[in-house]
């Protein structure tokens, strides 16, 4: 998981990198507007990817805080195998696949999260009518 983030905040800070040189390389031409327009477009990207990257670089702040526990209570850090899927309690990175499985990240403090926390092996979750049977809490 974070080598996913690390990756995800790579990425974005190359296209600052890239913005940055283009906003240095736009040249005010006769037409003020065109350059003004062009170099406010640019700033409202480079605001974009700005928050992007905080978002991402607290995510992977948390992760790094959050070791795999070997806690039998869903928990912070707690790996769940159910029925359906296998999660990660920790921050929000998506799909990891992690040898031939498929891993989900999640928060604690999304609404399947919330659901699993403080469980144990062999109880259920359920949301939106769909139940997930803990099968094993690592």
């Amino acid at each position: 998981m974070l080598a996913v983030l690390s990756n995800d905040i790579q990425r974005l800070q190359q296209s600052l990198g890239e913005l940055r040189a283009s906003a240095a390389n736009e040249t005010k031409s006769t037409a003020g507007d065109k350059y003004e327009t062009a170099l406010a477009m640019l700033q409202t990207e480079k605001d974009n990817i700005s928050k992007q990257l905080q978002d991402l670089l607290r995510r992977r702040a948390i992760a790094e805080t959050l070791p795999l526990t070997l806690n039998k209570v869903i928990g912070n850090g707690s790996l769940v195998e159910t029925d359906t899927a296998i999660f990660y309690i920790s921050v929000a990175a998506g799909k990891i696949p992690i040898d031939n499985e498929i891993v989900f990240t999640i928060s604690a403090s999304s609404p399947l999260g919330q659901k699993l926390f403080g469980l144990k092996k062999g109880e259920v979750a359920e949301i939106n009518t769909r139940k997930y049977i803990i099968k094993e809490v690592y």
